[in-house]
């Protein structure tokens, strides 16, 4: 009797065992974790906007265990400051302003941002120079006491309206400067109030489309040289045409400079992530155009070129492949 005893209790004992083994092994069992990326676009009305929310669809269907979601924000300067507070992952900037972020000038200065790194440069966006015919500036050797509507002060267009000045000899003291947002410039074309307005776009620009169905306009150049001579001085800069029908009566091609769009995050994002992000929107790029036709200009080939911080180790992996 004893060893019946002893045989159901050990019995018994073994299979409190493997039910508590078979338990733990359960509960060890975890859903993998989800990796949440926050995407700074720009408005609603903008580029950024429509172009962050292709790219978050387009990581949330290829990286599985992703979750993307964009932010809408004021643009550039708002989303740098987004990606340094830790409140977003990736960002849509400007090239100029990611620069001046970085080394610390301009709308930066004394509030330098050392961890930026670029995932990629996508398509341009051109520092546009229109002027009323009746002005007679055909020229920026022209400006000289004129009005310039020369963007918001302190805004990237501010300082590329001051930086283009400069190629030509030229300062603020020599023309009437007028500091009005993009809509606003062109407005004041419109009503009289200046002659020239500077407004750094993907072109064509829907106020210059516009305007220039109610006003007669000239497309002022940046001449070869002194294109060259600003894209030796500023890394942000690159070169590039606003080909002749553009804009209404627009009878010929015009040189012009670009800033470019970037994608950045900051050196929190590791190479694996970096990597994967950059080749999911290359691999997809008709995605993003079908969002926005500036996404037309996004290629592999040109996506290092005015590069104005450092790269991250992963994007750096898929440009090499």
């Amino acid at each position: 009797m004893r060893k019946v005893l002893f045989c159901i209790l050990g019995l018994l004992i073994l299979s409190a065992l493997a039910f508590g083994c078979g338990s733990s092994s359960h509960r060890d069992k975890k859903p993998a974790a989800q990796k949440f990326v926050t995407i700074a676009t720009g408005g609603a009305s903008g580029t950024y906007f429509p172009l962050g929310g292709a790219l978050a669809d387009i990581l949330n269907k290829t990286l599985p265990g992703t979750n993307a979601s964009t932010q809408s924000t004021e643009g550039s300067i708002a989303n740098i400051a987004l990606l340094q507070q830790g409140r977003v992952n990736v960002a849509f900037v400007q090239n100029d302003i990611a620069y001046y972020a970085a080394n610390g000038t301009e709308m930066f200065k004394g509030k330098q941002v050392t961890n930026l790194q670029a995932l990629a440069t996508l398509y341009p966006e051109t520092v546009q120079i229109v002027a009323l015919k009746k002005s007679g500036v055909k020229s920026v050797a022209d400006f000289k006491g004129k009005r310039i509507a020369v963007g918001a002060k302190g805004s990237g267009t501010e300082v590329n309206a001051r930086q283009i000045m400069e190629a030509y000899g030229l300062t603020y003291n020599d023309a009437d400067v007028k500091y009005l947002p993009f809509a606003e410039a062109a407005n004041a074309l419109k009503i009289g109030l200046a002659d020239v307005a500077i407004i750094t776009a993907g072109h064509p620009t829907a106020a210059i489309l516009d305007l220039a169905k109610a006003e007669e306009l000239v497309v002022v150049p940046v001449d070869g040289d002194k294109a060259e001579a600003l894209v030796k001085k500023y890394p942000f800069y690159t070169k590039t045409s606003i080909a002749k029908g553009t804009y209404d009566k627009q009878a010929e091609d015009v040189p012009a400079v670009a800033v470019k769009c970037m994608l950045i995050a900051t050196d929190k994002m590791d190479s694996n992530t970096a990597y994967s992000i950059t080749k999911a929107l290359f691999g997809n790029l008709d995605r993003m155009i079908a969002a926005h036709a500036a996404a037309k200009l996004i290629s592999k080939a040109e996506a290092k070129n005015g590069l104005s911080i450092t790269m991250n180790a992963g994007a750096t992996k898929y440009f090499a492949e």
